[in-house]
């Protein structure tokens, strides 16, 4: 039988299951199966798995790891030594402290952070391929520092779709590009309508979206008679993947109008929600605007929404004076505690998944002044949060001067291989046939770090 054929008897059978309790999720797979085949419509990854949602979190230029999560002692006590290298030492200025029930060391940037520490689990053995900006992200996002190739919320969405067709499956908050643009979004080979949609947060972030005219019997006729007319022409063009994305997109456009102005609409939400996340209704272009944004959405059932603090200029790469770090963890470190939080009391961080990541760390040592440090691909650390991930851990371990890894490496492909799991996807199983070969996330690598999963 074709995957999208069902005949009547069916039907009426997987609706009677619906009425007794098949929920959201399975009445969406029907309809979709009945009328044809959403091509977002939600479908069951490859084996059970608590999250249902991703969080990303990119910190743009460079988080450095040994001043914000990864301990370094040795560090403090060698500054300015001269390393084999022929460089210097540079220990951190920032003071550590013991937080939560796991007792985890967390810098005084990330003073929030610390508060909810144990619902985290830090990866502290993350390498990569490449210390240049353009390629590491690419890295970090697609899998791939060479040429661009699908990015991880494109693949999410190609291999569970969607909760809600009516707003997109992957949405991106980014005030400002990163290094390589769209394409660190970009579906790439994969159908368009995975694409990553970017929303500029500010006053007004979906520009045109509000109808000139409330909706009525006859321009839902119009609209049907359009869609009719665009599936005669795809029908007299078969096999132009481009042309269905382009009618997709213009259905989700349709359904965008309806429901993106509320989901967006951060002044809906009480009180004690923005004083949580310190979020102000009239400045919808702050960090903490964009983490209830991104809560408001994946509770409208978006599958994956990417949040980009900064972009290509004035980030996290601090190569003078790692006191630039300071006032860009003040603008995260607040939202991010609160997110996770609300959604822990919302109960929904068991279905949620949260990734905080950057394209590689910064170097022990110092760089370009006394005061900064350079790129450090081949040890930083990421973090995971909800989703079936172990809280209050630690995995990895990096050397006394968080210059190398001494245990657990876990490549960038072993990363992403463990984010697909976590989503209950399978980074073997989920490819995609293109040019004759079949692609993946995690190209021919990839282990899944079993030990972090709960």
């Amino acid at each position: 039988m074709n995957r999208f054929s069902i005949d009547r008897r069916r039907f009426l059978t997987s609706a009677a299951a619906g009425g007794l309790g098949l929920g959201l999720y399975g009445r969406l797979s029907l309809a979709a199966e009945i009328h044809g085949g959403h091509p977002l419509a939600p479908r069951p990854g490859h084996f059970p798995s608590k999250a249902k949602h991703l969080i990303v979190f990119f910190m743009t230029g460079g988080l450095s790891h040994m001043d914000t999560f990864d301990y370094k002692p040795q560090l403090q006590r060698d500054h300015d030594k001269t390393m084999a290298n022929g460089r210097k030492v540079k220990g951190s200025t920032y003071k550590f402290r013991p937080r939560g029930e796991s007792g985890k060391m967390v810098s005084e940037l990330f003073e929030h952070v610390g508060g909810v520490v144990d619902e985290f689990c830090f990866i502290h053995s993350i390498h990569g391929d490449s210390a240049g900006h353009s390629a590491a992200t690419l890295g970090m996002l697609t899998g791939s520092v060479t040429i661009p190739m699908p990015s991880v919320g494109s693949w999410i969405s190609y291999g569970l779709g969607t909760e809600n067709t009516n707003l997109p499956s992957f949405v991106v908050l980014a005030a400002k590009e990163p290094y390589n643009g769209f394409q660190a979004w970009d579906s790439n080979f994969l159908p368009a309508f995975h694409k990553g949609v970017r929303v500029i947060p500010g006053p007004d972030p979906l520009p045109d979206i509000e109808a000139p005219a409330a909706p009525t019997t006859r321009r839902e006729l119009e609209e049907r008679m359009l869609r009719d007319l665009n599936q005669t022409h795809l029908d007299a063009h078969p096999g132009d993947p481009g042309l269905k994305a382009r009618m997709l997109t213009f259905d989700t456009a349709r359904g965008m109008m309806r429901q993106a102005p509320e989901a967006f609409d951060i002044g809906r939400e009480p009180k004690h929600a923005l004083n949580l996340y310190g979020a102000d209704p009239a400045d919808r272009s702050s960090f903490a605007a964009q983490c209830l944004t991104a809560r408001r959405l994946i509770e409208r059932g978006v599958r994956v929404v990417e949040l980009f603090d900064v972009g290509s200029n004035t980030n996290w790469d601090s190569h003078r004076d790692m006191e630039d770090h300071r006032a860009l963890a003040r603008k995260i470190d607040r939202p991010i505690a609160a997110l996770v939080a609300d959604l822990k009391q919302r109960g929904m961080l068991e279905e949620t998944l949260i990734v905080g990541c950057s394209e590689f760390g910064r170097t022990p040592w110092q760089d370009l002044t006394p005061q900064g440090r350079g790129h450090h691909a081949r040890c930083f650390t990421c973090f995971l949060v909800g989703g079936g991930v172990k809280g209050g851990m630690s995995y990895g371990v990096s050397d006394h001067y968080g210059d190398a890894v001494l245990e657990n490496p876990v490549h960038v492909h072993d990363f992403h291989a463990t984010i697909l799991h976590l989503m209950g996807l399978d980074h073997e199983r989920l490819t995609y046939r293109y040019s004759g070969r079949d692609f993946r996330l995690t190209d021919v690598y990839g282990n899944v770090v079993k030990d972090v999963i709960a």
